[in-house]
């Protein structure tokens, strides 16, 4: 089911928004060469505790989970696009990290992502991460009042096949409010003017990720972590959204 969200209630989405931003903010500036994974993990968890938080990962166990994730932030890197479970893995320079983090705070939830490289980075992986990252502002701008959800997902799409990506449309968007993943499905390619009408109080998740070479995934032995079938690197940024009368607010806009 879909849900407007009144004036209030966003403004109470607000906290949970900035919490995230800040948790993604202090593991992206935590990486480094010799980091491990494992420490990202319990740095933010270090912060859900300190914050009075709840982690919306540590017990989840969707269909596609080959069990509760048992981590509170997803730590992807290189080849690994999406859900990657914070394991005894060490950074090493050139690795492409991607931080994916939601957590409810008095009971409304934010989600975000983003990816950096460690150390040194290749230019085709500097040159992924900011396709990636124009992808998602560009489906941003495009969640206006007046507009449908296919303007969304064409421009996102229209960033990634202009720089030669191709997109998996196996995962993407999704409603954010009192729970993590709800309706509606934000996709991360599509055709203008189409589907769901946008209309103020709507709040969701914009999430484009692209990998390098193909659009096939396969699942780590792991259970969790999604894999680039080819090897390929992958990038992947979100933020949590609400559209209002004059336009879409970034609930988890960071500070830097």
């Amino acid at each position: 089911m879909i849900e407007l969200r009144t004036s209030a209630e966003i403004d109470e989405m607000r906290p949970a928004g900035r919490f995230v931003a800040s948790v993604l903010e202090a593991t992206r500036d935590a990486a480094a060469v010799g980091v491990n994974l494992l420490e990202l993990d319990e740095l933010a968890h270090s912060m859900i505790r300190a914050a009075g938080a709840e982690s919306c990962y540590i017990d989840y166990h969707p269909s596609f989970g080959g069990s509760p994730f048992g981590k509170v932030i997803c730590t992807s890197v290189n080849d690994a696009a999406l859900h990657g479970l914070p394991h005894n893995y060490r950074l090493r320079d050139g690795d492409v990290l991607s931080l994916d983090f939601a957590a409810s705070v008095d009971g409304w939830v934010a989600d975000s992502a983003l990816t950096i490289v460690v150390g040194k980075a290749a230019p085709a992986d500097s040159r992924l991460i900011k396709v990636t990252a124009e992808a998602l502002e560009a489906g941003i701008a495009q969640a206006v009042v007046g507009n449908k959800m296919g303007d969304v997902s064409a421009a996102i799409g229209d960033v990634a096949h202009a720089a030669g990506l191709s997109v998996n449309l196996d995962f993407g968007g999704h409603g954010v409010g009192r729970i993590m993943h709800g309706d509606p499905h934000v996709a991360n390619d599509g055709r203008r003017n189409r589907g769901l009408p946008l209309r103020a109080g709507l709040v969701f998740a914009i999430e484009p990720w692209f990998m390098l070479g193909t659009d096939e995934i396969y699942t780590d032995k792991d259970g969790w972590t999604l894999r680039s079938k080819d090897g390929s690197n992958a990038a992947h940024f979100e933020h949590t959204i609400a559209i209002a009368p004059d336009g879409p607010l970034v609930l988890t806009a960071r500070s830097s």
